[in-house]
């Protein structure tokens, strides 16, 4: 019963937004707007996770280097650059969640805005139920996506440390301690990564599901 009320309100909605007076918003737009957002933050965090295990490569390579005493200041620039390029795909991929966050935001209102104009209030107050439970959830997996993404910073900075330090250790031929540092980085890039994939995965079921699954969650 409940499921067919749901269908029978995403009806009504499909029905209002065919009088463009009566709807304020696009809703195929926005979801499309939406979806595109969602497919854009995927191939940043794809590309920042490329760009980190890259610098994380020069790092262990410049290490070597050093430990078999070959330093020279162009390895350090060099990897200097590598980081530089991290810092410039966190901050694209930090960009694209902003981008992210707006077409979510874009999208439950517009939904919203367009249950409200429903005269029916059964239906009405159905709709925006499922609707808020949805963003409720959604917003939770965005809190968690920053949260990812400012590990992904530290991280970086924690690296740019291990760059500083190494030619210290060169100097004094004591690489314990940076060995050390140089897992813990690497032991937290997954773990980084995994969880901003969360949000794709949750972008994309969100894209995918209608209004009638959202309300049986």
């Amino acid at each position: 019963m409940f499921k067919r009320t749901l269908f029978v309100a995403l009806i009504a909605l499909t029905l209002t937004s065919c009088w463009k007076d009566k709807s304020p918003e696009d809703l195929i737009r926005l979801k499309d707007k939406f979806k595109s957002q969602v497919d854009d933050f995927e191939n940043k965090k794809e590309t920042a996770n490329k760009n980190v295990n890259k610098g994380l490569e020069s790092l262990n390579a410049l290490k070597s280097a050093l430990e078999d005493t070959k330093n020279e200041d162009k390895e350090f620039a060099k990897v200097y650059g590598d980081w530089e390029k991290v810092d410039r795909r966190v901050n694209n991929l930090n960009k694209e969640y902003e981008d992210l966050k707006e077409k979510a935001s874009n999208l439950f209102t517009a939904m919203e805005t367009q249950t409200n104009s429903l005269s029916d209030e059964k239906s009405k107050k159905t709709l925006l139920g499922a609707i808020e439970k949805a963003r409720t959830k959604y917003n939770a997996t965005l809190a968690n996506t920053s949260t990812a993404i400012d590990k992904l910073r530290l991280l970086h900075g924690d690296a740019v440390e291990v760059v500083k330090a190494l030619e210290v250790a060169a100097a004094l031929n004591s690489f314990d301690n940076i060995n050390d540092q140089m897992k813990s980085i690497e032991g937290r890039v997954d773990g980084i990564m995994q969880e901003l994939n969360v949000a794709v995965v949750e972008s994309k079921k969100l894209y995918e599901k209608k209004i009638t699954e959202l309300g049986e969650e």
